[in-house]
């Protein structure tokens, strides 16, 4: 028996039309791993969890009372951001760091934490979506929250938000637009990351069905305090209402992936 679900729900309003994930919400792991052969420090790191994120949208549920889907297990146990398919799905070496608990990884080890942690949480936010789409009727407005760190490979990273997205345009461009607007921040458009990847939470649950969506990352030194947590739900709960209050954004409207056909 598992010491911790994978997932938890944070229950808001269905009748409202907007969903928030969160792939990469905390650092936990079952007690049966141990801490995969690293030391406790990795777990602070960005290799474990998205930092601030957790705080992000237990806010953002606050203040719009919209559900959330969070998942409760460190990315470096397997990644629910990633394809069933994808190597990267079980990370052996992240960010320079070995993880022994992931190399050697036996078939049936990979095939356990598929099923007992990646399909669950990924069941969780189907039902969610699912949930909000008989409730309104409508297709419902999928956003993604994600961090990411102020610099990599020694070079900084001018962006303190930015928006990642395939081809639907939909709600990435009000949502640029609604950043944009605030004046004192720096936004990016898919940096420091495409978000055209194949298999991943966007793709799976809004892509392939056609649904609106947005991935938002802020970056790690402005969500890594409570106020800097607060600053930011401050600043994106108006923009997200003002999405999420547009017809256009729950229709369902399947667009090309520059990943390839489905």
């Amino acid at each position: 028996m598992q010491d911790h679900p994978p997932f938890e729900i944070i229950d808001g309003d269905t009748g409202l039309g907007l969903v928030i994930l969160a792939d990469h919400a905390t650092n936990l792991l079952p007690e049966r791993y141990g801490r995969l052969g690293l030391p406790d420090s990795a777990f602070q790191r960005h290799i474990a969890y998205d930092i601030g994120v957790e705080g992000v949208v237990r806010g953002l549920n606050t203040r719009l009372n919209a559900p959330v889907v969070m998942s409760r297990f460190s990315r470096l146990l397997i990644d629910p951001n990633r394809g069933e398919d994808d190597p990267t799905l079980v990370m052996r070496i992240s960010d320079g760091a070995i993880v022994p608990g992931n190399h050697p990884i036996t078939p049936e080890e990979w095939q356990y934490r598929l099923e007992a942690f990646h399909r669950p949480y990924h069941d969780a936010v189907s039902r969610t979506i699912g949930a909000v789409a008989a409730r309104t009727g409508k297709a419902p407005l999928v956003i993604s929250m994600h961090s990411f760190t102020p610099a990599w490979k020694g070079v900084a990273r001018p962006w303190q938000v930015t928006v990642l997205w395939d081809t639907d345009h939909r709600a990435v461009r009000p949502l640029l637009a609604g950043l944009e607007a605030l004046g004192d921040v720096v936004v990016g458009d898919n940096e420091p990351y495409d978000g055209a990847l194949r298999g991943d939470t966007m793709f799976r649950h809004c892509m392939k069905p056609g649904i609106a969506h947005a991935l938002i990352e802020i970056r790690q030194d402005e969500i890594g305090s409570e106020t800097g947590i607060a600053s930011w739900v401050e600043r994106l709960a108006p923009i997200l209402a003002r999405l999420n209050a547009d017809p256009a954004l729950h229709t369902y409207e399947i667009f090309p992936s520059r990943t390839g056909p489905y």
